[in-house]
């Protein structure tokens, strides 16, 4: 004899409990519909030329509103300038007077180096170098040593790279001789301009105790 199954005419409270409750609805299908919308999206952005940005994008833009500035400023080089070479150059100089101001130096009432020395601040004050190659003077200089001045000029690197490439492509030259033809003539002017300065204030009436600083004295 088969047992009879009974027959659920009434809700079972305690069975449907222990079933899933489904909303019904269907997330494959949810995921599906929500790819299609985003890939919509998009098609229809780049038809109209707006620009379309994803959840992640945007998402990202919020948490870092600074990220584009920094990224312009990463990619963005130092100037030219800054590049290149620097702008000056110093070279060594050594300059002396000529032969021919010899007496007149040993004349003047103040040590001849001081005055070689007076005469090299003067001329270069101011001064640039050209980008023209003036050979040096044949004038004979001096052969005191001990007059000799010596310092370092700062000059225009590009002047300098004309020259080179005019007159030393192979870079075997010193420097100095490059230059000297424009400094030394004026150095000498200024020699005989202190010379004259000198003789002009030794023949001058004035009081030793109110004498005023010379050029030579700073």
């Amino acid at each position: 004899m088969r047992k009879k199954i009974p027959t659920i005419t009434r809700p079972d409270t305690a069975y449907s409990a222990t079933l899933r409750q489904d909303s019904g609805k269907n997330p494959v299908g949810e995921e599906i519909g929500s790819t299609a919308a985003r890939v919509q999206t998009a098609n229809d952005a780049v038809t109209t030329g707006r620009e379309y940005h994803s959840d992640a994008e945007s998402v990202d833009a919020k948490d870092e509103p600074g990220r584009e500035v920094e990224r312009a400023k990463a990619t963005d080089g130092p100037p030219l300038a800054a590049k290149g070479s620097p702008l000056t150059r110093k070279i060594d100089i050594r300059v002396n007077a000529l032969a021919r101001q010899e007496a007149a130096l040993l004349a003047c009432g103040v040590d001849p180096a001081h005055v070689v020395r007076a005469a090299l601040r003067r001329a270069v004050k101011g001064w640039q170098l050209a980008p023209v190659f003036a050979p040096p003077s044949d004038e004979r200089r001096t052969r005191n040593m001990q007059w000799q001045a010596r310092t370092s000029l700062a000059v225009y690197t590009a002047h300098l790279h004309v020259l080179l490439r005019e007159n030393d492509p192979l870079d075997v030259l010193s420097k100095w001789a490059l230059i000297r033809g424009q400094v030394e003539p004026r150095i000498w002017a200024e020699i005989d301009a202190l010379i004259e300065e000198l003789k002009d204030f030794a023949a001058a009436p004035h009081d030793p105790d109110n004498a005023e600083t010379t050029d030579i004295d700073r």
